[in-house]
């Protein structure tokens, strides 16, 4: 009976409109949307993925190799349980233009094919031609095709000769579209295509050479993909092959797709955390304006329980209007936007209607309006038929009851559990909602100390007015600092933390850098080269310091005879192949911290030097056996030492170091740095070019480029995914200008009538938005800095300094948004008569 009487009472004061509710509701529909819109487009992508994953894949499986071609047993097993395969091959080498005059280098990753490539997809080539006649050649050379920023950067045309190791190559066309670009993952040099045969005679697939295969298979209909996986594993267990399949065509981009959005998830709640103070402040607001409502009902025999479920069915379905307009807008502006989308993304996406994040978004809509609304709404218990005057609520108790109390830190606590479960990253979750939960205690400190502060220099202006207004008003009985420095300030933290993090990460590269850096790191040096290669940069005065290292590559396949996964989990060391070395002697930059280093001439099992981090990461002990699977042979061999190696110096470092006798058998080949002035990496480049035309060169200047593109491109989705909460933030200090234009005009009217002009007041309310958008923009600065700090140190381990442009835009941006939503809500207090003011308060 109560609920239904409740529920009519409801209805009766929905009637009224949405005044007062228009924040209330853009807060909740503007936080909602983001998520939605942010989950829909991470869907998109996933939905693409999935239904191209053949395309992206370039089949339906693929069975790839390191350092090696496949055996002729293991083609003929792959040619068994497929209808179609295709043999590829994927390096790093160096492209040559005019190879016999000035000469011109660049970096490229080379894919070499044969004639059954691409079993799924289309090359798409300018001028348009099949694949095959392109890389058929001219009759004079064999053919190439390229991606035309390489074509660009050499000034290569169509016609035109180059050089691939030592065969000249004529480029028959520019590579448009390369459907199985995807699965290659980040790459440093754009792409060159020609035949694996064309490549027999250029010296660049030696053994030892770092180099891939893939077997990109077409399956029967209805195969069974995981038992596939496992028959071929199991039929080559130690050959060190690795299966892929459509159901995840490129695993590099899920990945990244998956944790950008999850992330950009996390940015989202924050931004409807930002709108939740707008909803509790409107709600707040909405209930002290029904105070004599409220304790009329009561003095009618209304129950509290009665009164509860009035305004909380009342603010309930205002909640799900709202959230129901964010998800409109949230699954309708990425189709809206789908073709532009679409067209900067380098994988294809399927924009539609996509179920899933909706409901995600509607569950932490719902969740977040009834954290922030149960408060004010409990406050309603605390009016008694007795309180028939204003702003009773002002008065009330500072907690509700606390069942309330409890209910609000069960449901806090099952917001933070749904969005640990739908990031996949409880730790991320856990880091962003103590983040928000440290910034709101500071910030509702920060609020309290600023009132006090206000309160207390009220005395030290006498004489001038202006001052003395507007610290009155900041310190005086109805607290207009809370909700500024709240709302505002929440969303300054959030968007002053994403500054400095992304400005730490566009700079952490070339900060954390040593002062002296190699210049170009050089691969694929073959034994019978090394001993000549040595002797000429030694002999090069330019040249300050060389480092060299025989390497191979191999999967950390064993632990202790269990597999590496079920013991590391997906750590990085054993998700892949990872570069190895062999050693007999430590050299200078070597420092063993735990165990013993080998003897010179060691000759017995293998063992195995380790580097410390990664073995405390990964739980490895001194003493524990290792599987490494090189060139399809297991070598087992026993931790003996744990080094030091620093891959922040961006010279060599491998993981695993092995005793000689374990590798030196194995075919290689020597990688290098090279420490030289700027002004010489050319001329060293070209000299040793063209004496190695094998040799790949990397230039770490270019490497970071790349990386710094990367960062940029991240950087920029996560400033947008702050923006939109800066807006939220904006919107609720627009709510609380509004909730307190009826105080302003009232104080205007008896300032007026005491003789004070319209410009002082002005002044006065102008003076009173600066300062306290001036403290909540340091406050917000404090907590920002002190956010993005624990991130940089804790979560990506990298070094922390301040980006004071950035910061002091937080600062600024604090004032002149205060600033501007306070002047807009300013002009109607002024221009009111006092005597109409004053009489209505009577």
């Amino acid at each position: 009976m109560a609920l239904n009487t409740a529920a009519r009472f409801a209805r009766r004061e929905l009637r009224g409109g949405l005044k007062g509710f228009r924040i209330f509701l853009a807060c909740l529909a503007l936080g909602v949307a983001a998520i939605a819109g942010v989950g829909s487009v991470r869907s998109a992508i996933q939905s693409g993925l999935e239904a191209q994953g053949s395309i992206l894949l370039g089949g339906d499986a693929s069975v790839e190799f390191t350092y090696r071609f496949a055996e002729p047993e293991e083609r003929a097993y792959l040619e068994s349980i497929s209808t179609g395969i295709s043999e590829i091959t994927d390096f790093r080498s160096m492209v040559v233009k005019d190879p016999e005059g000035v000469a011109e280098r660049a970096l490229t990753q080379v894919k070499s094919v044969d004639a059954a490539y691409p079993l799924t997809g289309e090359v798409v080539l300018d001028p348009a031609m099949p694949l095959a006649d392109a890389l058929a050649g001219n009759g004079i050379q064999p053919g190439a095709v390229m991606a035309p920023l390489l074509a660009d950067r050499l000034g290569l045309e169509p016609g035109d000769s180059f050089r691939l190791g030592t065969q000249d190559f004529t480029l028959s066309a520019i590579l448009v579209t390369e459907p199985d670009s995807s699965a290659s993952g980040f790459s440093l040099g754009p792409r060159t295509m020609v035949t694996t045969e064309a490549l027999r005679d250029a010296g660049l697939l030696q053994p030892g050479t770092l180099y891939e295969t893939e077997y990109r298979l077409l399956l029967p209909p209805e195969s069974n993909l995981d038992a596939l996986e496992t028959a071929t594993e199991a039929a080559f267990p130690s050959s060190g092959l690795r299966w892929r399949d459509s159901r995840n065509g490129a695993p590099g981009v899920a990945r990244f797709v998956e944790r950008l959005g999850a992330f950009l998830i996390l940015v989202g709640l924050s931004g409807l955390a930002v709108g939740g103070i707008g909803v509790s402040a409107a709600v707040r607001a909405y209930l002290a304006s029904k105070t004599s409502v409220i304790a009329t009902l009561r003095t009618l025999g209304a129950t509290r329980a009665t009164i509860f479920q009035t305004y909380f069915l009342q603010i309930g379905a205002l909640s799900l209007l709202g959230i129901g307009i964010g998800l409109v807008l949230g699954a309708l502006v990425p189709i809206l936007f789908g073709p532009l989308i679409s067209a900067s993304l380098p994988v294809p996406a399927i924009f539609t209607i996509h179920p899933a994040p909706l409901v995600e978004a509607a569950l932490y809509g719902i969740l977040t309006a009834l954290i922030f609304t149960l408060w004010p709404l409990a406050r309603t218990e605390d009016i008694r038929p007795a309180m028939l005057f204003r702003d009773a609520l002002d008065g009330g108790k500072a907690l509700p009851a606390w069942r309330y109390v409890i209910a609000t830190l069960v449901l806090l606590g099952l917001l933070v559990g749904v969005a640990s479960l739908f990031s996949g990253s409880p730790f991320l979750t856990l880091w962003t909602a103590g983040g928000l939960i440290g910034a709101l205690i500071v910030l509702v400190l920060a609020a309290i100390a600023i009132r006090w502060i206000a309160k207390r220099s009220t005395k030290a202006t006498r004489g001038r007015p202006v001052w003395r207004w507007a610290l009155a008003s900041i310190g005086g009985p109805r607290d207009a600092a809370a909700p500024v420095v709240l709302s505002l300030g929440l969303g300054l933290s959030v968007l002053a933390a994403v500054g400095q993090i992304d400005g730490n990460l566009r700079t952490a590269i070339d900060r954390d850098l040593p002062e002296v850096a190699p210049a170009y790191f050089f691969v694929d040096i073959q034994p019978d080269q090394i001993a000549q290669y040595t002797e000429m940069l030694e002999g090069d005065p330019a040249v300050a310091r060389i480092d060299t290292a025989p390497m191979l590559r191999g999967v950390l396949t064993q632990i202790n005879g269990r597999p590496a996964r079920d013991v590391a989990g997906d750590h990085w060391v054993v998700t892949g192949d990872r570069g190895i070395t062999y050693a007999a002697q430590p050299d200078a930059n070597t420092r063993v911290v735990a165990g013993e280093w080998w003897e010179a001439d060691h000759d017995g099992p293998a063992e195995v030097s380790f580097a410390i981090e990664e073995a405390e990461e990964m739980g490895l002990s001194l003493g524990d056996m290792l599987t490494v699977n090189v060139l399809g042979r297991d070598i087992s061999a026993t931790i003996t030492s744990f080094r030091d190696v620093d891959f922040s110096t961006a010279g060599m470092g491998f993981v695993m170091t092995l005793t000689p006798n374990a590798l030196q058998g194995a075919p290689h080949t020597f990688i290098s740095t090279v420490y030289a002035p700027a002004e010489d990496e050319a001329r060293i480049l070209r000299e040793l070019a063209t004496a190695f035309p094998n040799i790949t060169a990397i230039s770490v200047r270019d490497a970071i480029d790349r990386v710094s593109v990367l960062l940029e491109g991240i950087g920029a989705a996560v400033r947008w995914g702050a923006a939109a909460t800066l807006l939220t933030g904006f919107l609720v200090l627009i709510g609380a200008a509004a909730a307190g234009e009826g105080a302003r005009t009232y104080e205007a009217a008896v300032l007026k009538t005491l003789g004070a002009s319209r410009a002082r007041i002005l002044q006065s309310f102008a003076l009173r938005s600066a300062l306290l958008g001036g403290g909540a923009g340091l406050v917000a600065l404090g907590a920002g800095i002190l956010g993005s700090w624990a991130v940089m140190t804790f979560i990506m381990d990298s070094s922390f300094a301040v980006v004071w442009p950035s910061a002091l835009g937080v600062v600024v941006g604090g004032v002149m948004a205060t600033l501007l939503a306070g002047l807009i809500f300013a002009w109607r207090p002024l221009a009111a008569r006092p005597a109409q003011v004053l009489r209505a308060r009577e």
